[in-house]
């Protein structure tokens, strides 16, 4: 199961070194810090008058600078955005003197102090959520990711673990809905469509279970290069479940290939070989399951099955 927290804010700090002007002008000049502490290049400044119809828009450099001349004197508001950051400083330009202005983008840069302290408030929840998970109070973890997802409904990891939280209590349909509901953020979430594959799966729905899982295997291929291991278990137990052997069979091979050490395909391969009268193929699964994992649940039961089969 994921357990992400909402992030945090960076703290950034900026130095500023300008020569004086050469003419008496107004100047206006400053530097943009990013939240990994290095100069933003592209950021857009918009330097807007407050008291009249007036505004300059310039980009910072590669060195995160930027550099306005020639504004009348009057108060200012200079806005720097990039991405979805963005900061606010008011400035007093006047002829003959520069105004040097420094920014610091982070995720609070452009939030006001009770924005800041509802942020914050957000992240211990958030904390208290996850803890709820972990420690398997469901109920409780359920009522705080409903909190979050009530003020910030973007939140596609809270959604994820509550269809986690009430795929474990049965509550089935509101398990689908949380999924769904981070596929309608993100189409492309790998996690959301395994949670729905695992959904389905619970409820013998072998047919969308196989849909999902396939969906979930797609997107981790998409993404790693090849088919996620879980993913390609998951579809398999899947098959299995609905009586397709030798189509299991093809899975488990696949997710044993992904990742070697998953003791568990190599178990399942194992029974699926049995099923399909395959007992060398059997043999040498279970073996892979002891190499994997010796110590395992289903060791015991592995070295029972391997004493009694023909060599």
């Amino acid at each position: 199961m994921r357990t992400y927290l909402i992030r945090g804010v960076l703290a950034l700090a900026v130095a500023l070194a300008f020569s004086a002007p050469a003419a008496a002008q107004s100047i206006v000049r400053g530097k943009v810090m990013g939240p990994d502490g290095k100069p933003v290049e592209g950021a857009t400044v918009s330097i807007e008058a407050t008291e009249a119809n007036r505004k300059a828009e310039t980009k910072t450099n590669r060195n995160g600078e930027f550099l306005q001349v020639g504004l009348p004197s009057g108060r200012y508001n200079v806005t720097v955005t990039k991405d979805t950051l963005k900061q606010v400083l008011p400035a007093n330009i006047s002829q003959g003197r520069p105004t040097e202005l420094s920014f610091q983008l982070t995720p609070s840069s452009g939030l006001t102090q009770e924005e800041i302290k509802a942020q914050a408030a957000m992240q211990v929840l958030a904390k208290d959520a996850v803890e709820a998970m972990r420690a398997g109070r469901d109920d409780e973890a359920i009522q705080k990711f409903t909190e979050i997802v009530a003020k910030v409904p973007t939140c596609t990891d809270c959604y994820y673990n509550l269809g986690v939280a009430y795929s474990k209590k049965m509550q089935y349909n509101e398990a689908e809905a949380a999924f769904k509901k981070v596929l309608e953020i993100n189409p492309n979430s790998g996690d959301a469509y395994t949670g729905l594959a695992n959904l389905y799966n619970a409820q013998k729905k072998f047919d969308l279970a196989q849909q999902a899982s396939a969906k979930a295997a797609e997107l981790a291929g998409s993404v790693g290069g090849g088919g996620s291991a879980e993913a390609l278990y998951n579809q398999g137990v899947i098959l299995w479940n609905a009586g397709k052997f030798a189509d299991a069979k093809v899975q488990f091979e696949a997710a044993i290939k992904a990742d070697p050490k998953l003791a568990m395909a190599h178990y399942q391969l194992g029974m699926a070989n049995l099923n399909l009268g395959q007992i060398p193929e059997a043999r040498k699964a279970f073996e892979g399951y002891l190499t994997a994992d010796p110590n395992g649940a289903k060791a015991a039961e592995v070295q029972t099955f391997l004493k009694q089969l023909p060599q």
